[in-house]
This record gives structure tokens, C-alpha cells and sequence, in this order.
């Protein structure tokens, strides 16, 4: 079955891409390089205006793979979803993500990356890799930027949730599904307001402006690479890292050695 799905809408000036691996909308490295792939295949598309990009079955995505978090393959994992991110940040027309449901760890960082922001009142993003023993680095380096300084830190030492309210008030959201709306029928009736009437070339060069200027691009290149280099070099080799992912995947709480 294929995990992602992509079409083209309003007379192809928009690209929706659809997650859609069950359980969870999991982004294992297959999804991710789909993802990408999926973007890919219309970066040049002379009138595109934006992306939507959605999860299927209530929740945008429960994040990367767990099992791909173990030592043998967490390198390469992290590689690949900074890819992944890289690709989003840099991308030269607004991607619109739509939240619904959960949205969690690399899930979370991905709609960091995003352009714009649009979720559901129900909606609950959150980066719980501390809760495994492990840490977010693409959280440590875009979320100051994008939620503030403060709000990144407490949820990247907490683990804890970010509602909808939360997340509007740190800035987040460009706007909030109304209960009892279709969430994609609201969010392309924002488009046809908001982007359509716009030149798709001079919003290109806004939207590569504005991410050249903002730090964004550049918290991507050296700060993301240290923070990947000290998960790899710290994390990846101690012992409670590799118990709380296993403990996770066995399904009991972790035996930590705080070591």
C-alpha cells in the first residue's frame, strides 16, 4: 500500500500530500523518502501556490519510527528525517500543514518546518522522545524560533502536550479548524482568500526570502548538525537511551541507571 498520496488541486495550483501508513501515519525512512519524492516531483511547478500536507485516519502522524530510534539504525534515521525537514524548510511555496488528532515527536518537528500552521481544536502536538530517553534535536534547534525560547525548552525537557490553544498563543497556528468543519475544505477556503490571488512567482520570492533572513535555514545547517553529532556521540551509546527504546517497543516502563 502506498504511504503517501499526492494529487493536485485547485487547478493545480495546489499539491495536497496525504500520510497514510497505518497504524499512526508512522514516518519511517521508506515514508520519508516517499515524502520527499512526493515533493520533489513538483518544486518546480510554475503556478503552484501551496502545499497541503495532512495525515489520513484522524491523526496526522505518531512520529518516526520507534523501532528505527534503535542504536543500529539511528544514525541513518536521523539523517534521513533531516533530510526530510531540510527539504520542508526550504521548500519555495508555503506548506500548509493541517493537525488534526496527534501530532508527536518527529511529526511535531516536521510541522516546525512547515510555512504555515492550521489544526483542529482537538489537536495535540507534543515531542515525548525525553519520556524513551532520548532527545529531539530538530525541536532543540527550530523551536525557539518557531514558539519561543521558553515554550521549546519546556517541552523538550518535559515531554509534555501542546494544545491548540497553547500552541496559537506561542504563534504557531495561522488559523483554527471551526468546530464542526471540514478541516481541508476550511483550509482551501483560506487559500482561495489568502494565496490565490497572489503572482506565484513573487510569492516564491517571498517565501525564500523570509526563510533566508529568519534564521530558519541556518539553525538547519551547523546547530542541527552539532545537536545530531551529540545524539550520536552521547545518546546513542549509554544505557539508558537504548532502555527506554526497547522499553517502549516491549511495551513496560523503562529501568533507568541515570547513566
Amino acid at each position: 500500500m502506498t504511504a503517501i498520496h499526492a494529487d493536485l488541486l485547485e487547478g493545480g495550483r495546489v499539491l495536497r500530500v496525504v500520510l497514510d501508513a497505518p497504524k499512526g501515519n508512522i514516518l519511517s525512512m521508506q515514508v520519508m523518502s516517499s515524502l520527499r519524492e512526493a515533493l520533489a516531483a513538483h518544486r518546480d511547478r510554475r503556478e503552484l501556490r501551496m502545499v497541503l500536507l495532512r495525515g489520513a485516519g484522524g491523526n496526522f502522524s505518531l512520529g518516526a519510527s520507534v523501532a528505527e530510534h534503535r542504536k543500529d539504525q539511528a544514525q541513518a534515521m536521523l539523517a534521513a528525517f533531516s533530510d526530510l525537514v531540510r527539504d520542508v524548510a526550504t521548500y519555495p511555496v508555503p506548506i500548509a500543514a493541517l493537525v488534526e488528532g496527534r501530532c508527536l515527536g518527529g511529526a511535531f518537528e516536521l510541522v516546525l518546518a512547515c510555512h504555515l500552521v492550521f489544526a483542529t481544536r482537538d489537536a495535540v502536538l507534543a515531542c515525548p522522545e525525553i519520556k524513551l530517553g532520548v532527545v529531539p534535536p530538530v525541536l532543540a534547534v527550530l523551536g525557539h524560533l518557531r514558539l519561543g525560547g521558553a515554550t521549546a525548552e519546556r517541552l523538550l525537557i518535559t515531554g509534555a502536550d501542546l494544545d491548540v490553544a497553547a500552541a496559537d498563543r506561542a504563534g504557531l497556528l495561522a488559523g483554527i479548524v471551526p468546530i464542526g468543519g471540514d478541516p481541508e475544505q476550511w483550509v482551501l477556503s483560506w487559500y482561495r482568500k489568502t494565496l490565490a490571488p497572489l503572482s506565484a512567482f513573487s510569492l516564491r520570492e517571498g517565501v525564500l526570502t523570509s526563510r533566508a533572513a529568519s534564521g530558519l535555514l541556518s539553525a538547519l545547517d551547523e546547530p542541527l548538525q552539532a545537536a545530531e553529532r551529540r545524539y550520536v556521540e552521547r545518546l546513542l551509546p549509554s544505557r539508558d537511551a537504548n532502555e527506554g527504546i526497547e522499553a517502549f517497543l516491549d511495551k513496560r516502563p523503562p529501568q533507568w541507571v541515570d547513566a
